[in-house]
């Protein structure tokens, strides 16, 4: 890998859930996130990102935002579903991705609030065109995601080291 390809991390955030009356964990999709899941993989597949691997919290609404999503996307990744992701700070969020095999060059990781908004401010030491400002306007709703690029093994990858260069929400 050289300086000229940084490994892309998406880091997207599940669509609406339900609040039926389930653990917190079993919560599915509702009806808006099963519509707007499809629509964030279209973006997906729109930023033309070949992902290599993507990561999925265990929980209900993360696989079945992921399993809407991935449809749009010309290619599937290798999906691992981890439950370290359910309820993951920033930290525990780096942690796992430390683990990602170096031959992973780009990523997208489906995961929750507050966690992925947290990883998204900790990681990004910089970034590009507006992508921060609509970021810190909009927050992190569900079905959001942001693009981050970063040069360096995956056992690097520490606070402030990538760059945000892109950032997506069902309302932008």
């Amino acid at each position: 890998m050289s300086v000229a390809e940084p490994r892309r991390i998406v880091l997207f955030r599940h669509a609406k859930a339900d609040w039926p009356q389930v653990s917190d964990h079993e919560r599915p999709l509702a009806e808006r996130g099963r519509r707007d899941a499809p629509v964030a993989g279209r973006k997906l597949a729109d930023s033309g990102i070949p992902f290599d691997q993507a990561l999925c919290s265990t929980a209900t609404r993360t696989r079945e935002t992921w399993k809407l999503a991935v449809q749009e996307l010309p290619q599937r990744p290798k999906t691992v579903y981890e439950e370290r992701l359910y309820e993951a700070s920033p930290g525990e969020l780096i942690a796992v991705l430390n683990e990602t095999p170096d031959d992973v060059q780009n990523l997208v990781l489906i995961g929750h609030n507050p966690g992925v908004q947290g990883l998204t401010d900790v990681l990004a030491g910089e970034s590009e065109g507006d992508a921060r400002e609509r970021l810190n306007r909009r927050g992190f709703p569900t079905a959001a995601f942001a693009v981050l690029t970063y040069a360096g093994s995956w056992k690097a990858l520490e606070p402030g080291v990538a760059t945000l260069v892109d950032y997506w929400a069902p309302s932008e």
